[in-house]
């Protein structure tokens, strides 16, 4: 009777071990189906408000509305800068048509046009104020007027006899400076006549640069604060070809800064403040976001050890690379730097707001990366629709395959590139420099101004002439013809791969066999340690238990 009792005890023991297990492994199922259930699934499953995503649909719409009212503002800031350049030019370049000539904007042929052109600044300059009628002065520091200064360079000594074909130079460089008080630099001709004596072939260059101060008042039109600038105007007298040929330069250096003395009234200020409350709600609700998708990852992470260590006990398997995978989501990644950019960008657009900063430029790339980077998240929605969710699908089987073809193809692409750069550079404007060179054969591989670039090339040598020929048809042969095909080629086929698989089913992991309850999982049998290394090998292969692909499908594979 006893030994009846023990068994019974037993038995009820076991029943009850069982039991549970079966109930953990329900309850891991259910959380692994919640987990990878779509925002809708979730709602109409456990009735569970999907607050992340009305965060994220709220972001985007708060989010393009900062960047929409940002750059319209930095639009004027943009374009108050070109026209004040423009307007410069115009004041102190004799001849200048408005149109810069290549890269420089005026030249001139002789000495008198180079004592015309000089003294023609210094005109204009001392007379600045008549002259503009924008809102622009002389600079001050402390007080006193920032001076202007002018430095000619040149060789220390030479004597040429093109004649003769003789010359003499010492190609050591000599710099003379001189500078003055910008109102009275019309009397320098007179009062330092022997500065202005050139020896112009032994002249490199002439250097004039002064500073200027304005203030971009078309922004209260648009209820914004105006900002001040400073100009660093530098004019150069470029004659380093000793061609004949002498280049002017205008550069100016603008650098915004907040004035030291205003007031205004009317709208602005109080339009200032709302901007400023709704950037704080900005950065409120990416800080919100951020902290969901932490929080999801966090979660994700648990979940992932909860399956790996019931893998473990039950069937000695580990979670192959595939499956875990499917845990850390990327989308979650791409939204949290997405925040993070958002948050100092709203953060430098208050400071800007409140004209403690000027940095429009460092603003608008923090804005703008935010931005794109939180609308292709909105992919990540689209992905719970099979139609659309084809897309996201075939960039990730392709980008294995397509990332390969580019570093070869772009090792063909660099060849041409040097090639072109060094052999054309001399006879064509499109192959002057590296990155142009890139430039135009990127847009001779799209189709775009083919003709143009054939006819623009100087044709006064014959052998670089038909070397030219050579090369443009043979990389448009090359790249069009071929590689840009491979590479659609490449595309296409993962395309097709994708709707097959959607069409026939996609091969099941481990992970999605458990969720649909499959009970087929062999057990791994201990191994020795002389097999360690030989397991550890070929795990990886064989973790997912993926059916072979057909060879037709060897592209992505």
């Amino acid at each position: 009777m006893e030994l009846l009792v023990r068994y019974l005890d037993r038995r009820n023991s076991v029943s009850s071990d069982m039991t549970q297990d079966l109930i953990n492994e329900e309850t891991l199922r259910d959380d692994l189906r919640y987990y990878f259930m779509s925002p809708c699934e979730k709602y109409r499953t456990r009735r569970h408000i999907p607050w992340k995503m009305g965060v994220q649909i709220l972001k985007i719409v708060m989010i393009t509305t900062q960047l929409i009212l940002f750059g319209l503002n930095n639009q004027l800031v943009v374009a108050y800068k070109e026209e004040t350049t423009i307007a410069l030019k115009n004041l102190f370049l004799k001849g200048y048509t408005g149109a810069d000539e290549d890269d420089y904007s005026v030249a001139v042929y002789t000495q008198q046009a180079v004592f015309d052109s000089l003294f023609y600044i210094l005109d204009q300059y001392s007379q600045l104020g008549q002259l503009s009628v924008g809102p622009i002065s002389y600079a001050e520091e402390d007080g006193k007027l920032l001076p202007l200064s002018i430095c000619k360079e040149y060789y220390r000594k030479g004597n040429l006899e093109p004649s003769d074909e003789a010359y003499d130079i010492d190609a050591h460089l000599e710099t003379e400076c001189m500078s003055h008080d910008p109102r009275t630099a019309n009397m320098w001709r007179t009062q330092n006549a022997s500065f202005f004596s050139f020896d112009f072939y032994r002249l490199v260059d002439i250097t004039i640069s002064f500073h200027l101060k304005g203030i971009n008042l078309q922004t209260v039109r648009h209820r914004e604060l105006p900002d001040c600038y400073s100009f660093h105007v530098t004019i150069i007298f470029d004659n380093q070809c000793h061609s004949g040929k002498v280049k002017l330069f205008l550069d100016i250096d603008a650098e915004s800064n907040t004035c030291k003395d205003w007031k205004i009234s009317g709208t602005a200020q109080k339009n200032t403040h709302y901007l400023l409350v709704f950037d704080g709600f900005v950065i409120l609700v990416c800080i919100t976001s951020a902290a969901l998708c932490t929080r999801s990852i966090i979660l994700a992470v648990k979940l992932l050890q909860r399956f790996s260590q019931f893998f473990k006990e039950n069937f000695n398997r580990k979670v192959c690379e595939d499956d875990q995978k499917e845990f850390l989501n990327g989308w979650y990644l791409l939204v949290i730097v997405s925040d993070l950019l958002a948050i100092v960008g709203s953060i430098l657009k208050m400071e800007i707001q409140a004209k403690s900063l000027t940095s429009y430029d460092v603003c608008s790339i923090f804005l703008g990366t935010s931005t794109l980077l939180v609308w292709v998240g909105v992919i990540r929605y689209l992905g719970y629709f099979q139609k659309y969710n084809v897309l996201i699908l075939t960039m990730k089987a392709a980008f294995p395959k397509v990332l390969r073809f580019c570093c070869c193809a772009g090792m063909i692409y660099l060849g041409y590139t040097f090639c072109g750069w060094i052999v054309l550079g001399p006879y064509h404007e499109k192959f002057e420099g590296l990155s142009r060179v890139a430039e135009c054969l990127f847009s001779l591989l799209n189709g775009d101004d083919m003709f143009t670039t054939f006819a623009q090339l100087k044709d006064k040598n014959i052998l670089v002439w038909l070397f030219s020929r050579a090369y443009l048809y043979s990389f448009i042969s090359l790249f069009i013809y071929m590689v840009l095909s491979l590479f659609i080629a490449l595309i296409t086929d993962s395309y097709e791969t994708i709707k097959n698989y959607q069409r026939d089913g996609f091969p099941l992991t481990d992970l999605q066999k458990f969720l649909l309850g499959h009970k087929d999982f062999p057990v791994q049998e201990e191994i020795g340690q002389t097999e360690v290394e030989l397991s550890n090998s070929i795990r990886h292969c064989y973790c997912c238990q993926r059916a072979p692909p057909p060879d037709d499908v060897i592209l992505i594979s």
